[in-house]
Order: structure tokens, then sequence, then C-alpha cells
């Protein structure tokens, strides 16, 4: 684990998604994520990192499939629920790194050069995408030229 994950904790994780109780160690947020995390965790980081309602809607659909997700009664499968960590892992970082809500949205839904003008928000749906989003967030907060 890099240094900088240090400086996002796993408390700030699981804030964007508003767990309760707060996991202190990313050992215990791994296991809440592998116990499968309640819907509504989704939901709230979804409220975060999208602009209005209809933006929710289409990015929660493209992180969980519409019927399925409506199958899903409180808790998201494992799978699922990495996904919804891995894109409030990114929000983190983002908010971290701008220190401000409004600029981590801007920045994960602005075309990027460094992605092949994708938007950071688009590549973070894999897990490796997420990295390269990490990577490329750390570089700019060091200064380095990315």
């Amino acid at each position: 684990m890099g240094l900088h994950m240090i400086l996002v904790t796993p408390e700030k994780i699981a804030e964007v998604m508003s767990l309760c109780p707060l996991p202190h160690s990313f050992a215990e947020l791994d296991e809440r994520v592998a116990s499968g995390l309640p819907k509504a965790s989704l939901k709230s980081s979804l409220k975060l990192i999208c602009n209005d309602s209809d933006e929710q809607k289409h990015l929660l659909y493209r992180i969980i499939p519409e019927a399925t997700y409506k199958r899903r009664k409180e808790k998201l499968s494992a799978e699922e629920s990495a996904r919804a960590e891995r894109l409030a892992r990114t929000y983190a970082i983002a908010q971290y790194v701008w220190d401000s809500a409004d600029a981590a949205r801007a920045f994960l839904h602005a075309p990027h050069p460094l992605l092949q003008d994708q938007t950071p928000l688009e590549v973070a749906m894999t897990e490796l995408g997420a990295r390269r989003i990490e990577e490329l967030l750390w570089k700019l907060y060091y200064g380095i030229a990315a």
C-alpha cells in the first residue's frame, strides 16, 4: 500500500458511502465490502459524485444493471460492493487532492488529455482504470508532471 493511501483513510472512503459504524482499517473496510454493502451506500456516493438525479441513475445502472439493482433487497453482492467502494475511493482521493467537493466532482466529469479525453469517472469503472486515476491524482497532488 502506497504511503499516500494513509492520507485517504478507510474512514474517509466509508464516509463517502455513509457507512455506519465507520470501519477503522482497510482490513475492516475490505470485510464489509466482501460481506456486501448496503444499497444505500452506493446511493450516498452517487449523490456526492453526480450533478443531478438523472446522472445518478445513469451511473448507478452502469455500475449495477437496473434489473439486478431492483432485485437486490438490502445488500449489494460482493462484486457490486467492490464497484461501489472503488467509486467512493476514487471520489475520496479526488476530494483530498483538490480539497473541495466541487473541484473533485469537476475533475471526475471533465475529459482529460492523459486519459485519451475520457473522463476520470469513465476510466474508473474498472479496477485497473481506478488505479490509473489514483496515480494521476497523486501526481497532480505532489506536483509531478503527469
